[in-house]
């Protein structure tokens, strides 16, 4: 059966079950925190948009609630979306529909200019190892790992002027070839890199775009990202608390002067990590009246 519930200016009631979302219309590369009530008889199970499913899992500080997020991608046209809550009550399998705005970010563009071989690399090597390396990232990132490791707010990796923001279109020596998938922060020396929340490190290495990379996990699909280090203070598999060091800030990889990009992978997609870090520390530590959807 299908029961829709319509989240806009107007909170509809539907045989008790409360399904919160953190917005019910979003940009283009954002992510959208969803919040549901535990209830007798009733077994929450997946959130699905599109063809993605994201599980759903104990929050951190409410027993009474699950969660999960949904990531935005990038490449997200404007319309209007279908999130459907899958559950069983009563043991029978039955779910709720919401609808959710997807807006145009209007990101904007930005030239960069670097060395020839780092847009473009004809050399076999360098293209095998680039490959290499982008498929070891994509299979830890579409590892959820069951446990978090969070329990309290993220912080930021630094504390400096952020030079450029997540999402805009990046033009290499003349030609469209991505778009920013992190925020930059400034770091003309090398200032030490803070880790946002607990984890696990599950990656360092030295990568051909990103330069020195480490990678933490944060359990549930979360991954900070810290790119282009000078060095390392941490290693592969090591468990880490929020606010240690992890590295020093560099110019390594595809770069045109020292800065540390930094990184949320969510589902697997990068995410705006700023607008990240502002919804899960608002919803998952901070108390707030629940909105109502009714079956």
């Amino acid at each position: 059966m299908r029961f829709l519930v319509l989240f806009f200016s107007l909170v509809f009631t539907v045989f008790g079950l409360e399904i919160n979302l953190s917005s019910t219309d979003i940009q283009n590369g954002k992510s959208v925190f969803v919040e549901l009530k535990k209830e007798k008889n009733v077994e929450f199970l997946n959130v699905v948009m599109g063809k993605e499913s994201y599980k759903v899992f104990e929050h951190p500080t409410d027993a009474s609630k699950l969660y999960t997020f949904i990531p935005i991608s990038y490449y997200e046209k404007p319309e209007i979306k279908e999130l459907k809550v899958e559950y069983k009550i009563f043991g029978k399998k039955n779910s709720s529909f919401m609808m959710l705005e997807i807006k145009d970010g209007n990101y904007k563009k930005e030239t960069i200019t670097v060395s020839s071989d780092k847009v473009n690399p004809k050399d076999e090597a360098i293209i095998k190892r680039t490959q290499k390396e982008y498929k070891e990232a994509i299979d830890i990132y579409n590892t959820v790992t069951p446990k978090s490791y969070i329990n309290s707010k993220f912080i930021l990796p630094l504390d400096t002027k952020i030079t450029s923001e997540f999402g805009k279109a990046r033009v290499y020596n003349g030609a469209l070839k991505s778009y920013h998938g992190g925020t930059d922060f400034r770091a003309k020396t090398p200032l030490p890199i803070k880790c946002v929340n607990d984890g696990k490190v599950v990656l360092v290495s030295d990568r051909f775009y990103a330069g020195n990379s480490v990678v933490v996990d944060h359990g549930h699909g979360v991954y900070s990202c810290y790119f282009h280090l000078s060095k390392f203070k941490v290693k592969n598999g090591e468990m880490v608390k929020k606010g240690q060091i992890l590295g020093l800030s560099g110019s390594t990889g595809r770069i045109t002067g020292p800065h540390l990009h930094f990184g949320i992978r969510l589902g697997g997609m990068q995410v705006d990590p700023m607008q990240f870090i502002e919804v899960a520390n608002k919803n998952l530590f901070k108390k707030r009246l629940s909105s109502k959807a009714v079956k």
